[in-house]
């Protein structure tokens, strides 16, 4: 359930390679303590719907950052046409999304409400690297994968110079409980994709939960996007909600 009045901002933090990278913060009022949420942009970028999705994780108690994955390509530059430039260069280095993602967990940890628990969640891009971070970041406590891509390579050109990382071959490293959502209409991830990601994780004995939806493809979370379905969406965030409680607030 939903009740908590948040604060929100922008703020600028200390990500990979000690760069000053852009982050949207909310936060619940009082004293808590909170624990907190890394979340993940996809790959439309650091939009609207994104700060939308920061808001409701604060709304549900969980002090949240959003690090601008994009920030060094062109921080004020539209997030449409920015995304569009990254993905034509092929994305963001992957090792680099790890150090923000660890610069982030910092200033959560940092907060004066802090639990010092958290949680890295990411959608479409986002979940992949979700899936990265559960796997190389220390420090986490739980991870949520929303229909992440190319965790299993599905074409010669998934993995290059900047996403050379092949997460399902980091399975075995997986050190905190996963959540998985997915749509049973999705390409990337299809469903033999995600039959492959489920199968190595009982492989490696990793604690997990997938769900997965009929009538939903990627990105059915999008309210601002016409793969939205709201049924299946409704439910996934009661998943996401109730994992990250028994995870982070047990």
């Amino acid at each position: 359930m939903s009740h908590h009045d948040i604060t929100t901002e922008t703020i600028s933090f200390r990500g990979a390679h000690g760069d000053a990278v852009a982050g949207y913060l909310a936060q619940p009022r009082g004293r808590g303590p909170f624990s907190g949420v890394v979340f993940l942009h996809h790959m439309p970028g650091w939009d609207e719907w994104t700060r939308e999705v920061t808001r409701k994780f604060a709304d549900h108690g969980y002090a949240t950052l959003t690090p601008h994955l994009f920030h060094r390509d062109g921080p004020q530059e539209d997030p449409v046409a920015l995304a569009a430039r990254v993905r034509e260069a092929g994305g963001v280095p992957d090792n680099q999304v790890l150090g923000d993602i660890t610069g982030a967990m910092a200033v959560l940890r940092g907060l004066p409400n802090a639990s010092g628990k958290i949680a890295v969640a990411g959608v479409c891009s986002g979940g992949r690297q979700a899936y990265l971070a559960a796997a190389l970041v220390p420090g986490l406590d739980a991870a949520v994968d929303c229909w992440g891509g190319r965790v299993v390579p599905q074409q010669p050109d998934d993995i290059t110079e900047k996403r050379h990382l092949v997460g399902i071959d980091l399975t075995d490293r997986i050190a905190c409980p996963l959540l998985g959502l997915f749509g049973n209409e999705d390409s990337n991830p299809s469903p033999a994709a995600v039959d492959r990601i489920e199968a190595e994780l009982k492989r490696h004995g990793k604690p997990y939960e997938f769900h997965r939806y009929d009538g939903a493809g990627h990105a059915f979370f999008a309210s601002d996007r016409p793969n939205y379905r709201w049924q299946q969406a409704n439910d996934g965030w009661r998943k996401v909600f109730d994992f990250l409680a028994r995870h982070l607030n047990g």
